[in-house]
């Protein structure tokens, strides 16, 4: 059944929670809650809520005495110089979502918008903002009655954080402009009476609070993070997989050839293949002494995405529970702290770096079908591995078709490797001067990904069909272990042997649904 996204998979059903407070989250907390497969609750400890209404308390005693406070009592960047009376203080917040309602472009998708509202209020969370209760309990609304804000995707420069997408979340919440609900677009007020919520009316400081910081950048990082990771595993399967229908020499990925240069992630991923290939040190193919480097060098290229992901993911979750937006606020000190930790610098380069670990996979795999489909290098299989035989073999083309459209892919992915990040632009009267673009690198990144998701499908289409070739020949295919086995036959189950010419995009969209569901649990 076809889900409102276009799925064919269903929704898992919520199990568990994930906790707004003092706690570290991780990626997967985010991700849970995108998909979502858990509910989201406040922390109820007394050091939380403590916490939170000594900020909001503080900033109303600054009010009280008339405290010069930035965007507060003040316009917001170039126009900080602008006093604004105290008692205008309750009005600016509506001019600040109001004014960056300009966003442009697609929309952002339900997983997205979840991950977005998932990442703002883990920030708010810290503490560190003054911000009311009930501003995180109308966020923490959104979530559980899956109240989707129409976000579009472009228009931030990532710093002073992501203003423009994020104005639609504060809109939102005070019941303007428009949500999703099941799919439909709700004026917002309407969507929040249907769960007899009411428009919240924002507190000094809380639009800026919203909108000022990294969360549309950092929720999207971890989305795109955890495709990278089940991706890794991925194209480890399909290289194994590539190497047997190519006949190829497993000898390649031995463990003390690996020893011998030490990248763990490099060395994870021939350990994966040993695990799919067996160990084989004397076995077959030893004859052909060396694969060509799309096989060879599988570990080494798979590899670099593996040793980086650590490192990314520690990047990620710091960003994700750090205040980012600008004044903090210190409830126990009672400081207004000015600074720039709206500035998405870490996460531009987060995403800059994984769109480039993504692309080079989404080439590796291009190169590996490239082989396969190509007589001269596959040794021994059909051209273009066309099943058809007989009198019909001169009118069928196998994936001939397909291999153009995986190499099309490919370059697509590999043109939007270019960093986003050293493209800062100076803006709003160069108070903005030096921004991270943040935002831009992590929509590229979700693209590459994307690509490359299509070309991994493209890969199972291809190593169904040419283990299925090489079956029939003479010697038969070299065996595989039985986690690798097993997937073949779950493939060969999804995927039908091409006889005659197919047009293959529903089956390429089935795949690719499920390669982002993540159907096939890899080297657990």
């Amino acid at each position: 059944m076809t889900n409102k996204s276009g799925s064919t998979f269903q929704d898992a059903p919520r199990t568990g929670t994930v906790t707004f407070g003092e706690d570290r989250l991780a990626i997967a907390d985010i991700t849970r809650l995108a998909r979502r497969e858990a509910r989201p609750v406040l922390a109820d400890d007394d050091a939380f809520t403590g916490r939170i209404a000594r900020g909001a308390a503080f900033l109303d005693k600054l009010l009280d005495v008339d405290g010069v406070i930035y965007g507060v009592t003040t316009g917001y960047g170039d126009s900080c110089t602008v006093a604004v009376p105290v008692s205008l203080a309750y009005e600016l917040p509506h001019h600040l979502y109001t004014y960056h309602g300009c966003g442009y472009g697609e929309v952002f998708g339900d997983t997205e918008t979840r991950a977005i509202l998932a990442a703002r209020l883990t920030s708010l969370s810290q503490g560190y903002s003054g911000v009311s209760a009930g501003l995180l309990e109308q966020l923490t609304a959104l979530l559980e009655h899956d109240i989707l804000p129409r976000i579009p995707q472009e228009g931030s420069v990532g710093a002073s954080g992501d203003l423009t997408p994020l104005s639609y979340v504060a809109a939102v919440l005070c019941g303007e402009r428009e949500a999703r609900v099941d799919g439909q677009p709700l004026p917002a007020a309407e969507a929040l009476a249907r769960f007899g919520l009411v428009p919240l009316k924002l507190r000094p400081k809380e639009g800026l609070a919203i909108m000022n910081g990294t969360a549309v950048m950092t929720g999207l990082a971890c989305l795109a993070w955890e495709r990278a990771e089940y991706l890794a595993r991925l194209a480890t399967r399909i290289t194994a997989l590539a190497v047997a229908a190519s006949d190829g020499n497993p000898q390649h990925f031995d463990e003390t050839l690996f020893a011998a240069k030490p990248h763990p992630g490099q060395q994870g991923v021939a350990g994966w293949l040993r695990a799919d290939l067996g160990d084989n040190k004397a076995g077959r193919n030893d004859h052909r002494l060396q694969d060509r480097y799309s096989l060879r060098c599988a570990p080494h290229v798979i590899g670099v995405l593996a040793d980086a992901l650590p490192f990314l993911k520690n990047v990620i979750e710091n960003e994700l529970n750090s205040a980012n937006d600008n004044p903090l606020v210190d409830p126990d000190g009672e400081r207004v702290l000015h600074g720039g930790h709206f500035y998405g610098g870490h996460i531009a380069f987060a995403m800059d770096s994984l769109k480039n670990l993504v692309a080079n996979v989404a080439d590796l795999l291009d190169r590996q079908m490239a082989l396969l489909v190509d007589a001269r290098y596959n040794h021994g299989l059909p051209a273009n591995l066309s099943g058809a035989t007989g009198p019909r073999a001169s009118i069928n083309h196998g994936l001939k078709a397909l291999q153009i459209s995986a190499s099309a892919w490919t370059a697509e992915a590999l043109k939007n490797t270019m960093p986003a990040s050293v493209f800062s632009r100076s803006t709003e009267c160069h108070n903005q001067d030096k921004v991270s673009m943040g935002t831009i690198a992590t929509r590229d990144c979700l693209r590459v990904l994307q690509l490359t998701e299509q070309v991994a499908a493209a890969m199972l289409v291809t190593v169904r069909q040419g283990l299925a070739l090489r079956q029939a020949t003479l010697e038969g295919a070299m065996p595989l272990q039985p986690g690798a086995d097993a997937f073949v036959t779950e493939l060969a189950d999804d995927i039908a042997f091409i006889n005659e010419d197919v047009a293959l995009e529903p089956t390429l969209r089935r795949l690719v649904d499920g390669i982002q569901h993540q159907q096939w649990k890899l080297y657990e």
